[in-house]
């Protein structure tokens, strides 16, 4: 049956409104011992005020799948464009919500 599946693939459906996607340029990370949640969020530059854009909340597991593929991509996109120059660390916006630290 497994087999069967994999052969099969997933029926994914993608609809304009989720297609169009949202921009962020900051994500925060919290987590539990039971999911990790990311907020994706939209700041502009001199806005004090950000909003999240974006919630998505993952089991650690599908959290760490997550990491898997993006190292995978990064690493094939560095191989077609290069580097990715990593941004001065100073410019990181220091935010804390009260959870634990967040990374981005």
């Amino acid at each position: 049956m497994d087999e069967q599946k994999k052969k099969e693939g997933i029926n994914i459906e993608l609809s304009e409104e989720v297609a169009e996607g949202s921009y962020s340029n900051l994500a925060i990370i919290n987590h539990s011992a039971s999911e990790f949640v990311l907020d994706f969020i939209q700041l502009m530059p001199g806005v004090p005020k950000a909003k999240v854009k974006s919630r998505i909340i993952l089991t650690p597991q599908h959290a760490k799948r997550l990491m898997k593929a993006l190292n995978e991509n990064v690493t094939k996109f560095e191989g077609q464009h290069g580097q990715i120059k990593d941004l001065d660390s100073s410019n990181n916006v220091p935010i804390n919500f009260g959870g634990p630290t967040a990374q981005a």
